[in-house]
C-alpha cells in the first residue's frame, strides 16, 4: 500500500519538483498540494494523508499552526517538517505542535524520501543530530515552568521502561537500545511501543521530549 502524500510549500517549483522526483517511487503517492497553511488544513481534511510535507514560512496561517490543527483534527496524519537551519526558532514551535519528524531542505533526496516513509511508519528522529540539538536546545532554554503531566504519568511505567525512555530521550535507535540494554530488537520494540500508549505519544518525537521534560534525559552542548 503507497503512503498518501500531502506537499505544503508556498514556492510551486519546490512543490512540483518534489511530486516529478515522487511519481518515480510506486510507494509514495501525491494526493494533494497546498501552498499556505490555510489550504493545508482544509487539504488533508478532505483527503486524509498519511503524511504532511510542511513547510513553515508561508503567508498567513504558517506551518506550525497548520501543524498544530492538523495533529488536534487527526490521530493518523503524520507532519514532517521540511526546514532550514537558520530556521530552529521556527521548529521549536513546530514540536509543540506536534510534528513527527523533521527533513532539512538542503538533504539529499533521497534521505528526504526516506524521511516520509519513516514518519509514515510512526518512527520519528528524522536527521538525529539535528533533532536532538534542537530538543535539547527548546528545553534547555528558560521559560515557563514544564506542565507536571509528564512527570505524573511516568509514574505508571516501569523500571525497564524507564531505562529505554532515556535511551529514546538520548535518540538511541531500537537496535542501539538492544544492544545497550542487553535485549533483543524485538523486545526494544515492544516497550517502545508499551510506552507510546502508556505516555499517549504519537511518536518517538514525543517520547523524546517527555525524557528531557522528566529530567531523563539532558541537554548537551
Amino acid at each position: 500500500m503507497s503512503i498518501r502524500v500531502v506537499l505544503v510549500d508556498d514556492q510551486p517549483l519546490v512543490r512540483s519538483g518534489l511530486r516529478v522526483i515522487m511519481a518515480d517511487h510506486p510507494d509514495l503517492d501525491v494526493v494533494g498540494e497546498a501552498g499556505s497553511g490555510t489550504e493545508a488544513v482544509q487539504l488533508a481534511r478532505e483527503v486524509s494523508p498519511d503524511v504532511v510535507v510542511m513547510d513553515i514560512r508561508m503567508p498567513g496561517m504558517d506551518g506550525i499552526e497548520a501543524t498544530r490543527l492538523i495533529t488536534a483534527a487527526s490521530g493518523s496524519t503524520r507532519v514532517l517538517v521540511l526546514t532550514t537551519f537558520d530556521e530552529d526558532e521556527h521548529v521549536y514551535g513546530a514540536l509543540r505542535a506536534g510534528a513527527s519528524g523533521f527533513a532539512v531542505k538542503d538533504m539529499a533526496v533521497d534521505d528526504i524520501l526516506a524521511a516520509i516513509r519513516v514518519v509514515a511508519a510512526g518512527d520519528a528522529l528524522i536527521a538525529p543530530g539535528v533533532t536532538r540539538r534542537l530538543i535539547a536546545d527548546f528545553l534547555d532554554r528558560p521559560g515557563p515552568v514544564s506542565d507536571p503531566a509528564p512527570a505524573r504519568a511516568i509514574e505508571g511505567i516501569t523500571e525497564r521502561e524507564r531505562e529505554v525512555l532515556t535511551l529514546v530521550g538520548r535518540g538511541r535507535s531500537n537496535a542501539e537500545i538492544a544492544e545497550e540494554l542487553f535485549i533483543s530488537v524485538a523486545t526494544a520494540k515492544s516497550h517502545v511501543a508499551r510506552l507510546l500508549s502508556k505516555l499517549g505519544a504519537r511518536d518517538r518525537v514525543q517520547l523524546v521530549i517527555t525524557a528531557y521534560e522528566t529530567g531523563l534525559a539532558h541537554p548537551t552542548r
